[in-house]
């Protein structure tokens, strides 16, 4: 089973590019065009995401606390990281699940 098929209809709907903006866990998510019901990275991408955040976020305080040369790019180039790092390797390595949420669910 392909990474970018829905894990309820099993049609490969999804292509990197929505699967990267699927969301984490605790995400509505996307819908999925064929059955309709929505679609999220799974725990692995979750816990990746959170992990990578932690340490960039360690490096931003010690950027800072250490007072490095170019440490505004360090840490801007860090902060950047937090957000399109995740993003990218959702699109390519993990699998989706159904959302968690209730409130998606209810459609």
């Amino acid at each position: 089973m392909s990474i970018y098929n829905c894990p309820n209809c099993g049609q490969k709907t999804f292509n990197p590019f929505t699967k990267a903006m699927a969301g984490q866990l605790n995400s509505k998510g996307k819908a999925c065009p064929n059955c309709g019901k929505h679609i999220t990275n799974g725990t692995a991408a979750s816990v990746f995401s959170a992990i990578f955040s932690v340490l960039m976020f360690i490096l931003v305080v010690a950027t800072y606390l250490l007072e490095l040369p170019y440490d505004a790019f360090i840490i801007i180039g860090a902060i950047v990281a937090i957000i399109l790092v995740p993003k990218i390797v959702n699109a390519f390595f993990f699998k989706m699940e159904p959302t968690r949420r209730k409130d998606a669910l209810s459609k």
